[in-house]
């Protein structure tokens, strides 16, 4: 199968792919399996990552990897856009910084690389973590309560 043929979107899978474009954060496999069997109670685990890695697979989703052992992500937007990462809480929030050309370039010329693409993280604490001292967050529903 190539890399973009979209497989056909069965129930299950037409609701994991509706709970990721209607999430406002960015879900990891556990949460966006705890959101869909909201809509579609029956719905196995197994079935929710296998379709987490179709629709990535199929160009339908990224799977953001943010580092530190963080569990991986998930965004239904797939247009070129980077991410800002709270170190503390994992949050993740999307922002269009627009590398400046120059710079790509650059990066070119030094490192000989033919760039496809990048993937911009941006690491420090969200507004929620800054106020909250220690290493914990004080209220870990925050990230569904924010947007």
């Amino acid at each position: 199968m190539s890399p973009y043929a979209h497989p056909r979107l069965t129930p299950r899978r037409r609701a994991v792919l509706d709970v990721l474009r209607a999430s406002p954060d960015h879900p990891t496999a556990s949460e966006v399996y705890d959101r869909v069997r909201e809509t579609a109670p029956g719905i196995g685990a197994a079935t929710v990552y296998r379709t987490l890695g179709m629709l990535v697979s199929t160009g339908q989703a990224l799977e953001l990897n943010l580092g530190d052992g963080v569990s991986a992500r998930y965004d239904a937007n797939v247009t070129r856009h980077d991410h800002l990462v709270c170190e503390r809480c994992g949050r993740a929030v999307d922002v269009d910084l627009g590398v400046p050309a120059a710079l790509v370039d650059a990066v070119t010329r030094t490192t000989s690389f033919t760039i496809t693409g990048y993937d911009l993280q941006v690491r420090g604490l969200c507004p929620h973590c800054q106020a909250s001292p220690g290493t914990g967050h004080p209220d870990p529903g925050h990230l569904e309560k924010e947007h």
